[in-house]
């Protein structure tokens, strides 16, 4: 298989994910991630995104062709309807909820919380992270942001480890929005 530029860009993924662990505002950058995909679909009705520039897909695909991944078919319950949009509002909500916890930081309700939070549960401490050097509401969207990418990265990662390299990308949340405007934006047959 020919190689193209765009089969390296999981390297964007390792850079993120360690920019973020040393300095926590690096996160912002996760912004590109969620804008680029709505971006083209809005603008081509395609998933151009999805299929060729996701630096998550391509992190999968680099891993599996490695042998890391059992290349088993995934239940049919994981690539329903049901789930793939029930998984998509239960990602936005989360995401809503990094908006709002920042919203809290920026009226001066609450205090920073210089964690991250892995799989919406467990928070592990992040302090050395962040110097203090921007206001705090910009640094809890940067760890709100972080936490919600490096769960979808586990998640993507455990998927991939027990199903087929990219099978995260059956159920991801900006790979089914996308989806959905694509569907809008097709030409109705007359």
């Amino acid at each position: 298989m020919k190689k193209h530029w765009y089969h390296y860009l999981w390297i964007w993924s390792l850079i993120y994910f360690g920019m973020g662990f040393f300095n926590i505002l690096f996160a912002w950058l996760g912004l590109i991630s969620f804008s680029l995909p709505l971006i083209l679909a809005i603008g081509f009705g395609n998933k151009l995104f999805c299929n060729r520039y996701c630096d998550r897909g391509q992190t999968l695909r680099a891993l599996g062709q490695l042998g890391f991944s059992r290349r088993r078919e995934m239940p049919a319950w994981m690539r329903s309807k049901a789930f793939r949009y029930g998984f998509m509002v239960f990602f936005f909500g989360m995401f809503g909820s990094v908006l709002y916890s920042t919203w809290l930081v920026f009226s001066g309700v609450q205090s920073l919380h210089e964690v991250v939070t892995l799989l919406w549960t467990w928070q592990f401490p992040w302090q050395w992270a962040y110097s203090g050097t921007v206001s705090p509401w910009a640094a809890q969207f940067a760890f709100g942001l972080y936490s919600l990418m490096l769960t979808s990265e586990v998640i993507a990662l455990v998927t991939m480890l027990l199903y087929r390299p990219r099978s995260w990308c059956v159920y991801c949340p900006m790979g089914t929005l996308t989806q959905l405007i694509c569907k809008v934006k097709a030409p109705v047959d007359s």
